[in-house]
């Protein structure tokens, strides 16, 4: 098949984007009767090569995929390069009995790529963490091409279709419009926009004088507390956490077996147990 003849780099777009879409479009397309037949070989034979010609066959698709998201600010090469790490996951798990094409199949593991990738480079914090944040993110994302700040109405519609609150649509809706700022001001930054950096309005609070004496009175009775609790332990249990955890040249749990002469799983009981009456007794 001419699609074997390609070669490997037409799976890595490198800085001539240009000619690599050409290559890619120049790998003739699969008859539903070929693609079959390679989707035989690679899933009842392990083929290597069928995998590797069904997914030089299916990059262009790829291709038409990644220009969907041009509007987020990401290299294109990128988002190519992700989407044909999705096709290749598509490709292995790809199955001929389900009686689809594997372009069908391969859209979602394609648009997981990518949106994976969209999420983790797009700001340097991560805007969404949650299933229902990342929907939100992506939905919201394609109607700001044509609204500026969403109204009641439109909140409330994007926050019923997808079965969020109305405040969890505004809060993603901020973060769409936030930017990433770094906290000190740059080096050749000027007295009028140095001043805009997070360090220079961002309270201090660490020589705060109430603040100084509520953490100093929070360690004294937090001290006093433990001291406390590890003389309801009897001898034994109280040497263990020391040992393991007070002093300064910790002990092994074997260590400790040898002296105690038991097993060190029953050390490690031991403690476990000594901790659990520790939390219990400071919690309580």
């Amino acid at each position: 098949m001419s699609t074997s003849l390609q070669p490997v780099y037409a799976l890595a777009p490198g800085a001539n984007l240009e000619a690599y879409v050409h290559s890619v479009n120049s790998i003739p397309l699969l008859t539903p009767e070929q693609e079959r037949d390679l989707a035989n070989r690679l899933f009842y034979h392990q083929d290597l090569d069928a995998a590797r010609q069904m997914v030089l066959a299916h990059l262009r698709f790829v291709v038409h995929v990644a220009k969907s998201y041009a509007g987020y600010g990401l290299a294109q090469g990128d988002l190519i390069q992700e989407g044909n790490v999705g096709l290749m996951k598509a490709v292995k798990r790809f199955n001929p009995e389900m009686g689809v094409r594997l372009v069908s199949f391969a859209v979602h593991w394609i648009r997981a790529e990518i949106h994976e990738f969209i999420l983790r480079n797009w700001r340097i914090v991560k805007v969404a963490t949650t299933k229902a944040q990342r929907k939100l993110f992506f939905n919201l994302r394609s109607q700001k091409k044509r609204l500026a700040w969403l109204n009641n109405d439109e909140v409330n519609g994007v926050a019923e279709s997808l079965g969020v609150a109305p405040h969890e649509v505004r809060e993603m809706e901020s973060r769409l419009t936030g930017h990433d700022m770094a906290f000190d001001p740059a080096a050749d930054a000027d007295d009028d926009s140095a001043y805009q950096s997070p360090a220079h309005y961002l309270e201090d609070h660490r020589y705060d004088p109430a603040r100084q004496l509520e953490d100093a009175d929070w360690s004294d009775s937090s001290t006093a507390s433990l001291h406390e609790a590890l003389q309801g332990l009897d001898e034994r249990s109280r040497d263990i956490l020391y040992q393991r955890w007070l002093a300064e040249e910790k002990a092994t749990l074997h260590e400790l077996a040898a002296k105690y002469q038991v097993s060190a799983e029953r050390i490690r009981q031991l403690e476990k147990n000594a901790m659990n009456k520790l939390k219990g007794f400071i919690q309580a």
